[in-house]
């Protein structure tokens, strides 16, 4: 099946339960080739895990569609704070002071402004990224609040082989807590359970691309 029509197939099923939930194309390691019929059917959001794969890849796709909005999903690295703000719109992954401070020096001196998920590590994993659920009310104050960063949501990756629908129930219950519209989670074997939980933003490249 092309990724065209597994695309579809994932939008029909989302469609179904939520309208208002976007899907985000991962493309890792994919091709511009592969990626080209899903511009060309008017699909606008689309993913990479790496800032410098995206901003190779992406730089000539985008002088043909104006239109796309580019998310960085991966770790950010403070030092490449500067092309991602020049690369991507959205940046789910918002972790530390450090690099929001890096975000706001920079987004500052180059008169930028983009869009930010905090990563939450929902389920306290150590090889994870992501602020802790103790510290990600005081995180999301001092982004939203001191920095004045546009703070538009959470972002989480629960923990493989756990019920996923506890860990996305978690995310959301801050997220309305803090008032934030948002939720970045789910992705290609569990994004119908993160529509349920209020997913507003799943991220789906392995079913599609496979």
């Amino acid at each position: 099946m092309l990724a065209l029509d597994k695309f579809s197939k994932v939008q029909d099923q989302v469609n179904l339960l939520n309208k208002n939930t976007k899907i985000i194309v991962v493309c890792k390691n994919q091709s511009k080739e592969k990626i080209i019929p899903l511009l060309d059917y008017g699909h606008k959001d689309f993913a990479e895990n790496r800032v410098q794969e995206g901003k190779v890849k992406w730089s000539e796709l985008k002088e043909k569609y104006p239109n796309i909005n580019l998310h960085l999903i991966g770790k950010l690295q403070s030092n490449k704070v500067l092309d991602a703000i020049l690369n991507f719109s959205y940046i789910h992954s918002l972790d530390s002071k450090k690099l929001a401070n890096e975000i706001y020096k920079i987004q500052n001196s180059r008169g930028l402004s983009r869009d930010y998920f905090i990563q939450v590590n929902v389920g306290t994993e150590v090889q994870k990224s992501g602020i802790s659920i103790d510290e990600s009310s005081d995180f999301i104050d001092y982004c939203k609040d001191d920095l004045k960063l546009n703070v538009i949501g959470l972002m989480c990756i629960p923990p493989i082989n756990k019920d996923p629908e506890y860990f996305f129930k978690i995310l959301a219950s801050i997220a309305k807590l803090k008032k934030l519209s948002h939720l970045s989670m789910g992705m290609s074997s569990d994004y119908m359970q993160a529509v349920k939980c209020g997913a507003t933003y799943v991220r789906i490249g392995s079913f599609i691309f496979s």
